[in-house]
């Protein structure tokens, strides 16, 4: 079974459906899509992103700290002035069905063999994992082989094998198909928003019968959602970033 991955489109439509074109092709479609939350903020389009992605086929979906914002969820003072700029517009835009959605989904999901959460197992909403200290403490957070998360906008892998190792970040190999084995924590990258310095929308595509991971990027037209973010009156900087992936 082939699963897409995805997190952090920040209602990016041009991005997500650049991902979703790319993910159709070959032998990477797919049958199932998880979502790993923060379908809005920052971005133009909260209303065209939450319907494309409610759309999918046997979804799986989380929400995330900027999803619970827009909803009133959470105090838009634990934002940066960007951030609850972005919050505020898109709380008013959004229409009721697909608040109903945001405010239906958790932001952890718990499987035999898959983890899902937004920020950490340990803490689903808000904790980065951007280091192998900071891996190595969520692993006592799940039980099962492999937790996937979102939130770091950073495409991510840690490894630890055994409970006496200390986890170990893992080079990607982009655009190939790599093995997976217990236990690991993986981070496909962010949609709508990267900031690794590379500007293209990050997914992963899942394939469970290996199980293999396959980091990819694929380009979309940046300059569109940057003009469409200034006329929404969205904040310059976060339209700015997404030229460079910062």
């Amino acid at each position: 079974m082939h699963v897409l991955v995805i997190s952090d489109i920040h209602a990016n439509l041009p991005a997500l459906d650049s991902v979703l074109e790319d993910a159709r092709t070959g032998s990477r479609s797919f049958q199932a899509v998880w979502c790993l939350g923060d379908l809005v903020g920052y971005g133009p389009d909260p209303n065209e992103c939450v319907e494309r992605v409610r759309q999918l086929p046997d979804l799986l979906c989380l929400n995330g700290n900027h999803d619970q914002a827009a909803l009133g969820l959470i105090p838009l003072s634990r934002f940066n002035q960007d951030a609850r700029a972005a919050a505020s517009w898109t709380g008013q835009v959004l229409r009721e069905e697909n608040r109903t959605f945001l405010a239906s989904l958790s932001s952890r999901l718990d499987g035999a063999q898959f983890t899902l959460a937004h920020g950490s197992p340990r803490q689903p909403v808000w904790e980065y994992i951007l280091d192998p200290t900071t891996a190595d403490r969520n692993f006592e957070a799940f039980t099962s082989d492999y937790c996937l998360v979102g939130h770091s906008h950073f495409p991510l892998l840690f490894r630890k094998e055994t409970p006496r190792e200390i986890a170990r970040p893992v080079a990607i190999a982009w655009e190939h198909p790599a093995p997976l084995s217990p236990r690991m924590i993986l981070n496909p990258g962010s949609v709508g928003q990267p900031r690794d310095l590379d500007p293209r929308a990050a997914y992963a595509p899942l394939d469970l019968d290996g199980p293999t991971w396959n980091a990819r990027r694929v380009a979309y037209d940046v300059a569109q959602v940057q003009a469409r973010m200034i006329q929404a009156g969205l904040p310059e900087r976060q339209a700015l970033r997404l030229q460079a992936g910062w």
